[in-house]
């Protein structure tokens, strides 16, 4: 008879991938969600579980520079692949200009949802850098926040638009 030890190392699989610029080798259980990964297994607790259906956006991170909710996504989906986290948003020490404007601008209350809220917006600006309060709207309408009415944080992501286009 198996040990409970041995029985669950056969199920595992190796996968590769590289979370905030620092590759990870490690086992997964064919059935184990990325969120799990990222928060119990390396220990980045900003990506948050909440509705685990994706409905919410809380638990976004950014695959291969998309935004994808990892509470849907096998690990072993992001076998090989680039995995960017809020944690990895600053760089040498300085904030990220949506990090910095949802700070100033208070894009956030609790800030439960507000690394799913940020991620997702770099890919909005990465790919419209003067979107409008309606491109804002339409394109963040996956990420739900319980405690601002969305005024701030469409104003937090229009400042920000407006230091990245200005370089600061």
């Amino acid at each position: 008879m198996y040990s409970s030890t041995l029985k669950r190392r056969e199920q595992t699989i190796p996968i590769n991938f590289t979370v905030n610029g620092i590759r990870h080798e490690i086992d997964v259980e064919p059935h184990e969600i990325l969120l799990d990964v990222v928060r119990n297994r390396l220990g980045l607790t900003g990506t948050k579980k909440s509705c685990d259906v994706q409905v919410c956006g809380t638990c976004t991170v950014l695959l291969d520079g998309r935004p994808v909710s990892s509470c849907t996504l096998l690990a072993i989906e992001a076998r090989d692949r680039e995995i960017l986290t809020i944690e990895g948003l600053a760089q040498d020490g300085k904030l990220h200009p949506l990090q910095q404007a949802f700070i100033e601008y208070g894009g956030l209350q609790c800030g439960f949802c507000t690394p799913g809220m940020i991620l997702t917006a770099k890919t909005l600006l990465e790919e419209n850098a003067s979107p409008t309060e309606e491109d804002i709207i339409q394109y963040m309408q996956g990420n739900i926040c319980r405690c601002t009415g969305y005024k701030k944080i469409i104003e937090s992501i229009m400042e920000a638009a407006k230091r990245m286009r200005q370089g600061s």
